[in-house]
């Protein structure tokens, strides 16, 4: 699923509260003031993954952007997180380059999505559910077993063959974290941003 930002609302929609603290009383669609529940809403799980790729595009890495979401049984958000450097950290000091000498390239200090997800979390994060684009390296997949998380819904698994990748599922399978990849019935969600007196 990609998030799309866009300035022009398709939908005709009055007002979008993304973290739902507002609801529709109604809702106006091509002139019409529709009185019955809208059919094409997100499900819960693209609700959470969407959160997660808008957490992604707070990175400021050139090349991937990744975002997570940890949601508790209650379906409340308890954190979020996106790849990046450490706090105090320059983000145009340190570099974010993919190859050459490791101490030169971005690996050796950036903190994942995942990592940084948990560090952020305003409760205790037993028995939660985590949301990510990538499937975990095996750094990040500790960090969600000893958190406590038991839930891990991705989107890709394109690292699936790597050894990193290949420890986490042997790590998540042995600590009973249950993993699945996520069945869309949307391919993008449209996020407008101008004020409603200025449509």
């Amino acid at each position: 699923m990609k998030l799309r930002l866009h300035s022009v609302n398709p939908f005709g929609i009055k007002y979008v509260n993304l973290f739902g603290n507002n609801y529709f009383t109604s809702v106006k669609i091509k002139g019409e003031i529709m009185s019955t529940k809208r059919t094409d809403y997100l499900a819960w799980d693209e609700y959470f993954m969407g959160i997660a790729l808008l957490s992604a595009q707070r990175s400021k890495d050139p090349s991937t952007q990744v975002g997570a979401c940890i949601v508790n049984g209650d379906k409340r958000i308890v954190g979020t997180g996106y790849n990046g450097f450490p706090r105090g950290c320059s983000d145009d000091e340190f570099p974010w380059a993919r190859e050459g000498d490791f101490g030169d390239t971005k690996y050796p200090f950036v903190s994942h999505a995942e990592l940084n997800a948990v560090l952020n979390a305003t409760t205790p994060l037993t028995g939660c559910t985590i949301y990510v684009a990538l499937f975990p390296c095996n750094e990040c997949a500790k960090v969600v077993i000893q958190a406590g998380i038991t839930e891990v819904v991705y989107l890709s698994d394109k690292y699936g063959t790597t050894p990193s990748v290949q420890a986490s599922k042997r790590m998540f399978e042995a600590a009973g974290v249950a993993t699945r990849q996520l069945t869309l019935t949307k391919d993008s969600v449209t996020i407008s941003f101008i004020a409603e007196e200025n449509k």
